[in-house]
Parts: C-alpha cells; structure tokens; sequence
C-alpha cells in the first residue's frame, strides 16, 4: 500500500553546515554555551587556588570577613557550576543520536555527572563555611 503524505525523512528541516550555523537558531548558541562552561570552569578553579594560596600564606588571619567572602564565592560558584552542568546535560541529551553517538554520549554523561558533582561540593563549602 502507497502513502499519501510526504515521507518523514523529506518532512525534516537540514541541518545547516558551515558559516550558515551561526546564522541559524538554536545552533548559533553553541559557542556561547561553549564559551560559558570555559568560563566558569576556568575562572573558579583561579579564583580557588587564589583562595587556597592566602589560606596558606595566613592572609586570614581568622577574620569573620574572610569567612563571609569564603562562602558568598563558594555559593555564586555553585550558581554558576549549575547552570555550566544544566548547558552540558543538555548537550549530553542531544547527543544521544548522531554521528559517533555512543562515543560522545558517554562522555558527554561522564562530563554532565562531574559538573553536577562539583556543583554539589561547592554548595556544600560555602554552607560548611558559613554555618562553622
């Protein structure tokens, strides 16, 4: 028996390719959302081993201040880790189906389940710092 209709396949939109993919939405927020995970990853682990370095040289000196900056760091870092983990759990889901898809799937899961992990440790310091 004959369809009537347009097949499926010829129904579906083409995927952009080249310079047409920073024209065309959702694909033109690849590299922001690229951009971003880059960003927050880079400037925390900086900002930290800042942190981790004036603990150690006792630029402290066991001021609540220091304290309080601990924390509200530690807390906008496990706001913006979340949103990096949400971007790369996204981008864990649309690789499910595509071109070398078991391959980038686990390591997109892999990446998405350490961004949450680190998300978690970081909203664990900034409230084990301020309730200390």
């Amino acid at each position: 028996m004959a369809s009537v209709g347009p097949s499926a396949a010829s129904t579906q939109p083409a995927l952009p390719s080249g310079p047409a993919v920073f024209k065309t939405i959702p694909y033109a927020f690849i590299l922001p959302e690229i951009g971003w995970v880059m960003y927050v990853s880079l400037t925390s682990c900086l900002i930290s081993l800042l942190l981790l370095i004036s603990y150690l040289l006792g630029f402290h000196r066991n001021s609540e201040n220091w304290k309080v900056l601990d924390s509200l760091y530690h807390g906008t870092t496990a706001i913006l880790y979340m949103s990096a983990a949400v971007l790369q759990a996204n981008a864990t889901i649309n690789s499910e189906f595509g071109v070398n898809a078991p391959l980038n799937y686990q390591l997109n899961s892999a990446a998405s389940f350490f961004a949450f992990l680190t998300t978690f440790l970081y909203i664990l310091h900034a409230f084990s710092i301020y309730y200390q």
